[in-house]
């Protein structure tokens, strides 16, 4: 019978290594400690009921069945049945195991991934914002703005890396300037707040952009976010243009925020989806100009680089990292990690 497992030692491979979003699904399996990932098509979570009917099909054509698992998930991870912060999967654990042939699964936070696979980063898979070079030893933080808002840290002790989970996308985010007071009212709030999530993140993008119309005085003409981005970067559409300028805004006072909460002297990392799209609007003054105007540390937030993160794949591969030397890092696995 499946149970809850406080072991810390190492997985068995080969192990299935799957990062689950609220829209995609990406798995890999890695044979062995020395083997490359092989990666599996990316899925799409509303295309199947279930995560174990999107495992078996990813695993129909593989040669290497796995032994273990490990899935990082979006939302917190608590008691047997683990659902999802924006989709419909929930991950039963116990369930997998008895019906995939999986003897052993950990489920972590997904910006947990994130946050492994910021710890061995290479330059070729991170865009550099700004001219700030950071302690590479030191602690990081990461933030993801997608289909919500994923917040992680990466804390720096003398032997291990910490990767560190968290809801930090739910913070409240408030008005600052005179624009924003105009905007504010305009922005739909959820039991009475407004959260970074509700401004950063895909809808988001939407969010501001129908307040920027409704602020204006005008009908909003653009639906998707993407329609939102693609207009503002091309420079023809006004409204488009100031969401994405109010976005990057907003994404550096709050990127500013965790930086100082980790004291992430070893950089800032924005992973993602949007921020590989919008990186020409992330280059422009307004991200960096908010990320450091956190008065009285401005100075100290100058010396603080940040980073885009450029590896679609990323979390994966800091699930890969781990499972190849998880004595390197000191991630919690209690109440987290079930076996036959």
């Amino acid at each position: 019978m499946p149970e809850l497992n406080h072991s810390d030692a190492p997985l068995p491979f080969p192990i299935l290594i799957g990062d689950i979003g609220g829209t995609n699904a990406r798995f890999s399996i890695l044979a062995d400690a020395d083997s490359e990932q092989e990666h599996f098509p990316v899925v799409q979570t509303a295309n199947f009921a279930t995560i174990d009917d999107a495992i078996k099909l990813a695993l129909e054509n593989s040669k290497v069945q796995p032994r273990s698992a490990i899935l990082a998930m979006a939302g917190p991870v608590q008691g047997d049945e683990i659902p999802l912060t924006n989709c419909d999967w929930v991950i039963r654990p116990k369930t997998m195991i008895a019906n995939l042939g999986i003897e052993d699964v950990l489920v972590i936070n997904d910006f947990e991934a994130q946050a492994l696979a910021i710890a061995e980063i290479s330059d070729e898979h991170r865009q550099t914002i700004g001219q700030a070079s950071g302690n590479m030893t030191a602690s990081r933080a990461v933030l993801g703005p997608g289909t919500g808002l994923g917040v992680g840290g990466l804390v720096h002790t003398q032997h291990q890396w910490v990767p560190v989970p968290g809801e930090g996308g739910h913070i409240d985010i408030g008005p600052r300037t005179e624009r924003d007071l105009q905007i504010w009212p305009h922005l739909e709030p959820i039991e009475g707040r407004i959260s970074a999530e509700q401004v950063i993140c895909g809808r988001g993008l939407q969010n501001i952009y129908h307040a920027v119309c409704a602020a204006d005085g005008i009908e909003p003409n653009l639906k998707e976010p993407a329609d939102i981005t693609n207009h503002a970067l091309a420079g023809t559409n006004k409204q488009a243009e100031e969401t994405l300028t109010l976005f990057v805004t907003y994404l550096g006072r709050v990127a500013g925020d965790i930086a100082m909460i980790f004291m992430a002297r070893g950089g800032v990392y924005l992973s993602g989806g949007i921020p590989q799209k919008i990186l020409p609007a992330l280059q422009k003054p307004e991200f960096r100009a908010a990320f450091e105007d956190k008065a009285p540390h401005t100075e100290l937030m100058k010396t603080i680089p940040t980073h885009v993160v450029v590896n679609p794949l990323a979390a994966l591969s800091g699930l890969a990292i781990y499972a190849r030397k998880p004595a390197s890092f000191g991630l919690a696995t209690e109440g987290r990690r079930w076996r036959r």
